[in-house]
Formats: C-alpha cells, structure tokens, sequence
C-alpha cells in the first residue's frame, strides 16, 4: 500500500478515535479543551477539502495528531505518524 494511503488511514483512525471519545462523555463537551480539539479538526477538514485537490498531508497529520493528543495525551499512537513522515524524507 503507497505511502500516502497508509498515512490517510492512521490520520482516519485517530479521528475515529477523538469522535468516539467526544461522543461518549456528555460533560466534556463544555471544557476548553475540546473547543481546541474542535478547532484543529476543523482547520484539518478545511485542508483536506481544498476544490484543488491540492493539500498538505503533513499538516492534517499534525492537526488530527494535536487534537488526538489534546484529548488522550498519549503520544505512543502518535508515533508511527511521526516515523512514516520521516521514512518519506
């Protein structure tokens, strides 16, 4: 599977991850840090939907990664982002 594939589905499963998360604790809804993860998903969807076609992976990796990160503060799923980013250069 090409490079760019697998980096679309681990940026998928993390975002699986925070809307499950989001959607099970009604009283984390009002906490700051939620609006934060809010506004890093949103900044990564108004990348991905760019009419041109033309995007920044690694800048959608590094939005959904920081809210993924804002929520569960665990960098350990973070990391095989990061090696495939390097593995590319």
């Amino acid at each position: 599977m090409p490079t760019k594939q697998i980096r679309l589905r681990r940026i998928q499963s993390l975002a699986h991850d925070i809307m499950v998360e989001m959607n099970s604790k009604e009283g984390h809804k009002k906490n700051e840090s939620y609006r934060t993860v809010i506004d890093h998903l949103s900044r990564a969807i108004g990348e991905l939907s760019d009419p041109s076609g033309d995007y920044s992976l690694d800048y959608v990796e590094e939005k959904v990664g920081t809210a993924h990160y804002k929520i569960f503060k665990n960098m350990k799923k973070l990391t095989p982002l990061r090696k495939t980013k390097e593995s590319t250069m």
